[in-house]
């Protein structure tokens, strides 16, 4: 089963996410800040994470950073979703070493394809 991290501040982001990624037999965690990513990734293995970029205390872009600077993260494919949608932003967003980037708001299918775009098609 693929495991799938979707790490937003926002309660109903999150459970959209995790019924409609539920729905096509992915098995998914959330977290509502950084923080708790973090705890998370260090009690469980993840094949990919859908992060959002605002977030208090530890942001998308901090986290994204600290990912793939860790040799034990840094293979993990990383989607950035957030309401920021700036050409700066999405430079930010891929200098911290996102894999996308995709703004709010945006359809489950939106999610779905960079899913699988990201674990190479094999869902």
């Amino acid at each position: 089963m693929i495991n799938v991290l979707v790490v937003d501040d926002e309660e109903p982001f999150r459970r959209l996410l995790k019924k409609e990624l539920g729905r096509k037999g992915f098995s998914v965690e959330v977290a509502s800040d950084g923080n708790g990513a973090l705890q998370l990734l260090r009690d469980h293995s993840f094949d990919v994470i859908l992060l959002d970029v605002v977030m208090p205390e530890k942001n998308g872009f901090q986290v994204c950073r600290d990912l793939k600077r860790d040799a034990r993260y840094q293979h993990i494919p990383v989607i950035l979703t957030t309401s920021k949608s700036g050409d700066s932003d999405k430079f930010w967003g891929k200098k911290q070493g996102a894999d996308e980037y995709i703004t709010k708001p945006f359809e489950p299918v939106d999610i779905l394809l960079a899913v699988k775009r990201q674990l190479g098609g094999s869902k």
